[in-house]
């Protein structure tokens, strides 16, 4: 069923044509008046099936490509609109393909956290979907009980969109995927989240599409000064390119170091910043953050994972594909700057956790800070610093979609995530204990866990460029393990709340959820050369082209 030339395609477009089927089965509900319970699980059952297809098709890309290959593999590539030269072009590198599979993994996890047995009750609905008389808008079954397959269908259109940015190599198909991605996401957090939902998904949207408009300005600027390049037909473009593997070769040539200024500015530079603007408002970076713990503590457990798991990283990985790719010499004029905004990134987000009483707002301010991490290590240009970098936003999507699963388990529970409020847990929920303690070292970056090999690469890799700005970060170790242990000390250690007597530990169905992605963050922790060994020859290309502007 999957070959090289069509495996991409089946991972990005499985959840698109389930999310369809699910159009026409709520369709078939008006016309045909079905039962809305036949509907409703209908549609579970569509986007559990094409979600796990989509999982399926990743592993199988993961396979069939070769690290040891050079350029780009299992290529889809045809001409799509000839009159601007736009074409449909599916490819992988070691970066892009470490994401594919980490984007089918999580997306396939978010889909059965998003099913109704997630909170082991048979007969409950989806959490987000439930209705039985809670007055409490944030309890966990007091969500809209309108749309089950509006929202199945908006969570699989954001895989495919999720997707298709990471395997899209033409520059308007990259946009067109990036823009997908936004207003799924804006309905889910807006109609399936918490009592402040619509607050954060207009605070989300309006972020997001602010970068949208800023990358939209900066790819058309790069559209209109590149050179004719070859399309996929043979022929030769009459004008100009999208093709973001030509535009990296014309980068590297200098074909917009001469081009005309912008406001009297350097060309290249002032693209630069704006395609980074768009990409730091996705990672987020400082000071475009504050979008993101609004729409964690709002948005549905399933849409935190993702989230956190996914939509993160693309920001890197848009800074990687085309900051680094396409423009290298303006890379290099603003690789201090990146670096000061790392450390930020780092430091603020950790003084800020120490704050949180908020169990998913801890976690979501320690992803800002962590993601300050990729920053650092990207801003050194070193092949350790840069390697480490991905290697980070890998483990970094791990290790943050099983805090947040984690965080759904007690809330499911208590319905509440007061870390003060909480006390002597590990005596009630052991096994509960165990794995969230998994997740907490991990996150930390205790050794034989899968945050320590990326931490540490990145550090290594910037200290000889950044020795001031790495021993800065540095600190955050100890910053990270306060707040952590503090929630450790706070929430399973010393008496047990009577409040929690009798509470149930773990299920079977969210041990299939968390245990898969405890078993990789320590398989990674002992042996991440199992990634390390697809992405650096990408990286090591990638890092060559960059000289000072």
């Amino acid at each position: 069923m999957f070959t090289p030339g069509n495996v991409l395609s089946w991972a990005t477009f499985f959840p698109v044509i389930g999310s369809a089927l699910i159009v026409v089965l709520l369709a078939a509900k008006f016309f045909l008046r079905l039962d809305k319970k036949l509907v409703d699980d209908g549609s579970r059952w569509i986007a559990l099936v094409t979600s796990a297809l989509s999982f399926a098709a990743a592993i199988a890309a993961w396979r069939m490509y070769d690290p040891s290959a050079t350029g780009v593999q299992l290529v889809q590539h045809f001409t799509w609109i000839r009159a601007f030269n736009i074409e449909f072009y599916f490819g992988v590198d070691g970066i892009s393909i470490s994401m594919v599979l980490l984007s089918g993994l999580i997306s396939f996890i978010a889909t059965i956290a998003s099913m109704p047995w997630w909170s082991g009750k048979k007969d409950a609905e989806m959490a987000g979907m439930v209705d039985d008389g809670h007055d409490d808008p944030h309890h966990p079954k007091h969500f809209s009980v309108r749309m089950v397959p509006g929202y199945m269908a908006m969570l699989l259109l954001l895989q495919t969109g999720m997707m298709g940015t990471f395997v899209a190599l033409d520059m308007f198909l990259f946009y067109v995927f990036w823009e997908i991605m936004l207003l799924p996401m804006y309905f889910l957090i807006g109609i399936w989240g918490g009592p402040r939902k619509e607050y954060a998904a207009i605070k989300f949207f309006l972020y997001t599409l602010a970068g949208s408009v800023l990358m939209l300005l900066a790819i058309i600027g790069i559209y209109y000064n590149s050179a004719p390049a070859q399309l996929a037909d043979g022929s030769w473009s009459s004008g100009h390119t999208f093709n973001l593997i030509e535009l990296a070769k014309q980068g590297a040539a200098g074909q917009f170091r001469n081009a005309a200024p912008i406001l009297g500015f350097s060309f290249a530079k002032i693209v630069f910043i704006g395609l980074f603007i768009g990409f730091a408002i996705k990672i987020p970076m400082f000071p475009f953050h504050t979008w993101l713990p609004d729409a964690h503590v709002e948005a549905p457990t399933p849409i935190s994972v993702i989230l956190a798991g996914v939509l993160l990283k693309m920001g890197i990985y848009g800074i990687l594909r085309f900051n680094y790719g396409i423009l290298p010499d303006a890379t290099a004029w603003a690789a201090g700057a990146i670096a000061v905004f790392g450390v930020i990134n780092i430091i603020y987000a950790a003084f800020v956790c120490l704050a949180q009483k908020d169990l998913k707002k801890l976690i979501a301010y320690s992803s800002v800070s962590h993601m300050g991490f990729s920053l650092l290590g990207m801003a050194a240009m070193t092949p350790q610093g840069i390697s480490g970098a991905v290697l980070n936003l890998f483990t970094h999507g791990i290790i943050s979609p099983m805090l947040f699963l984690i965080v759904g388990v007690i809330y499911d529970r208590a319905h509440h995530r007061e870390i003060e409020k909480f006390g002597g847990l590990a005596q009630e929920l052991p096994e509960y204990s165990a794995i969230m303690g998994l997740a907490f070292f991990a996150s930390l970056g205790l050794p034989g866990l899968a945050g320590f090999i990326s931490e540490f690469t990145v550090f290594s890799g910037a200290f000889p460029v950044f020795t001031t700005y790495t021993i800065i970060s540095a600190t955050s170790v100890i910053l990270t393990a306060a707040y952590y242990l503090w929630a450790i000390h706070r929430m399973f250690l010393g008496k047990l709340n009577p409040v929690y007597k009798g509470y149930p530990d773990l299920n079977w169905r969210e041990r299939m959820a968390l245990y898969p992605l405890a078993v990789i963050c320590i398989y990674l922790g002992f042996y991440p050369q199992a990634i390390l060994g697809v992405i650096n020859p990408a990286l090591h290309a990638l890092i060559q082209n960059i000289k000072p502007l």
